[in-house]
């Protein structure tokens, strides 16, 4: 009797095609599969009218275009750098997914970077930038100007053993600083970062600020209690509460989207006017300039109305036994404390296709402290080194699937075992709770996290 597989759809059947055949074929249906966890990611809320879906796919080109070199023909897209990490906002969110890190020092970062400081607060209580290097490492520089330098990640790995002898590996990273084109990063504070998942975004800019101080005042089990960030918000000209960032250190979407835009491309705006160089890089200063701003402001908002507006992925097999098993297994280990399943919405949201809506992100938006297993030794504004905003959890598996990206803020977790090992501090007791699970319960919660 011939044995088969089923895979995406494919039928695989044994001693009717060669190893060789199978393997190919396998590879196209896993492309495959990924390719429709990506659009996945990609669709646009219902309810859009003509206009409005046009501006979608408008904001969707420019998130994926590959901006060029100043000066161009094409004004409408130059600009780029003179410092820079990426070229298009997809290179570090492919799919609209997450960044996954390089798996040794020798492979470049594509889809993550490092944040930088020294100590002590700057502006508006923001980190204080490093004086030659500024706040993020620049790997990369237009014709002309040296780019700053390359992170290089070393893997430092150690044994984790559960009760019933199943392990898992878990690794933690070492940043090695190569080719530095300005000197050496004296009294240096790091932060590597992976690109984070694109859903929702304009859903959890629309919870108001009143709900999110209202959890911080609510004390929860197990000493758990977050907090909001105070940030500035340079598109507003205010200090506001910070929900976006893995520190939550950026206020508002429109603001998150243009100081990427200016910190990971080099593109100004009316926000970010000034081009990433310091004093130091005098190439960097006399480079040409696309614009200015570079940017638009019609073309900000596009971006900012494509990226509130694409839809959730949905749940998938929510009413499976072994899903619903997790899902009882999430709430008594404790992990809703942080991980709240559902918020709500403002009635006065800035779209109207997202006022008043409940919405099942499975985040507080709060900062909590994490443990020195997560610390990365640097504050950003109120949130110190420990510290770290509660990810929302929805999509997650199908952004694992789309992207076969890393879990945490520096994509060091691969499964979500190693993830939620990674979890101290306020989630250190239901992270023990978790360890002390047999393995079929482990399997359960997991297919609850990948439900979502």
């Amino acid at each position: 009797m011939k044995s088969a597989l089923l895979l995406g759809g494919l039928l695989l059947t044994s001693g009717m095609a060669s190893a060789t055949e199978n393997d190919s074929k396998i590879e196209h249906a896993l492309v495959a599969a990924k390719a429709v966890a990506r659009q996945a990611l990609d669709r646009p809320m219902s309810g859009l009218d003509p206009a409005q879906r046009q501006r979608f796919a408008d904001g969707r080109s420019l998130f994926r275009q590959v901006w060029v070199v100043a000066p161009s023909r094409d004004t409408d897209i130059d600009g780029l750098g003179p410092l820079y990490n990426r070229p298009a906002c997809s290179s570090c969110h492919s799919g609209n997914g997450r960044g996954r890190a390089p798996d040794s020092p020798g492979e470049r970062m594509r889809e993550m970077l490092v944040r930088l400081s020294v100590p002590g607060a700057g502006d508006h209580g923001a980190p204080r930038p490093h004086p030659v290097y500024g706040d993020q490492l620049n790997e990369t520089g237009i014709p002309g100007v040296p780019g700053e330098g390359r992170a290089a990640l070393h893997w430092q790995t150690s044994t984790f053993t559960f009760a019933d002898g199943e392990t898992v590996e878990l690794r933690k990273p070492r940043l090695e600083f190569r080719e530095l084109a300005y000197g050496p990063l004296d009294g240096v504070l790091t932060s590597p970062r992976v690109g984070p998942a694109m859903l929702g975004l304009g859903l959890l800019d629309a919870v108001a600020t009143t709900d999110l101080e209202a959890m911080a005042a609510q004390p929860g089990a197990d000493g758990v209690q977050g907090r909001v960030n105070r940030v500035w918000n340079a598109s507003s000209g205010r200090l506001e509460a910070g929900r976006f960032g893995f520190k939550s250190n950026s206020a508002g979407l429109l603001d998150q989207i243009a100081a990427a835009m200016a910190g990971d491309l080099g593109l100004t705006s009316r926000a970010y006017p000034a081009q990433p160089c310091t004093p130091a890089q005098t190439a960097c200063q006399e480079a040409p300039a696309g614009g200015d701003p570079e940017l638009s402001e019609a073309q900000l908002e596009a971006i900012a109305f494509y990226l509130a507006h694409l839809e959730p992925p949905a749940r998938r097999d929510p009413d499976s036994p072994g899903v619903r098993r997790g899902e009882r297994h999430f709430h008594a280990l404790g992990c809703a404390a942080c991980h709240r399943p559902q918020l709500r919405t403002a009635a006065d949201a800035a779209y109207p296709l997202l006022r008043d809506r409940q919405i099942e992100p499975y985040t507080d938006l709060l900062l909590h402290d994490m443990g020195e297993g997560l610390a990365d030794g640097r504050p950003d504004h109120l949130a110190g080194p420990r510290d770290w905003r509660t990810a929302p959890l929805w999509g997650l598996g199908q952004v694992q699937a789309g992207n076969a990206a890393g879990f945490l803020h520096d994509g060091r977790a691969r499964s979500l075992a190693e993830a939620i090992l990674w979890h101290g501090g306020e989630a250190q007791a239901a992270r023990d709770r978790y360890a002390a699970l047999q393995k079929a319960e482990r399997g359960d919660l997991h297919a609850f996290l990948d439900s979502l």
